[in-house]
């Protein structure tokens, strides 16, 4: 019970932390998190103000997708959430928004070239788009297809490495170890996408970085030997 409620505690305030960071409109965007040991999502409630979310409105699901505990609806983007659970194993949040800057790439139908090491430093490489969901896909079970197409663009990209995607016409999904990571990606996400987008006016034929400069930041901060930060927990 302690950790259930330490789970929904979490995913309440990784909530509130979309508004405090500007990533949201109104109420377009979720997050979740994910308990693997009692196999349990926790999720926002769908169309519930930021300001107004308390603990007890989130909403408590297995990976089924079958409803434990919680009387609202649960966000519309659930599926999709579900689907990249049960196959990006090593993840426990998930954050979805229409961020500005993100979003843009994303109806643009454009990747984010690695341009500078600030993308480097979080991202291993360049931050995809999927492809455009056919009219099948999105008459069908439309969000469990996005998760679908997520996990497809992933066929050969490392997702812990890349941990976020703009999906075409539609906008950026991020992840990470927990709730709280997954909203700091997404965050980190859309200031790379206002860099890459002031990059390209400045210079519309730019390229991206080298993957030797990419390896040297990435690592640096995530590899097993990395320097970034300290050992001690203090800070």
């Amino acid at each position: 019970m302690a950790l259930l409620y330490s789970l929904k505690k979490q995913v309440l305030e990784a909530n509130k932390q979309l508004e405090k960071y500007g990533l949201v409109t109104l109420t377009w965007g979720n997050v979740s998190g994910v308990d693997r040991d009692e196999g349990i999502m926790v999720i926002k409630p769908s169309g519930v103000s930021y300001s107004e979310l308390k603990i007890e409105h989130m909403v408590v699901m297995n990976l089924k997708g079958e409803v434990l505990e919680g009387d609202l609806n649960p966000s519309s983007d659930t599926k999709t959430h579900l689907y990249l659970y049960n196959n990006f194993k090593n993840i426990g949040g998930i954050t979805h928004t229409h961020s500005s800057w993100a979003t843009s790439f994303a109806q643009a139908k454009l990747p984010i070239m690695a341009l500078g090491t600030t993308h480097a430093d979080n991202f291993r490489g360049e931050i995809p788009c999927t492809r455009i969901l056919t009219n099948e896909e999105i008459l069908g079970n439309y969000e469990k297809e996005t998760g679908k197409v997520i996990v497809e663009t992933f066929n050969n990209i490392n997702e812990n490495e890349v941990p976020g995607v703009l999906v075409a016409n539609h906008g950026p999904f991020t992840w990470g170890k927990d709730a709280y990571q997954s909203v700091e990606n997404s965050k980190v996400l859309e200031t790379i996408a206002e860099m890459a987008y002031r990059t390209y006016v400045l210079n519309g034929n730019i390229k991206g970085v080298n993957n030797v400069l990419i390896d040297k930041h990435y690592l640096r901060k995530h590899g097993k030997n990395s320097t970034y930060g300290q050992k001690d927990d203090k800070f």
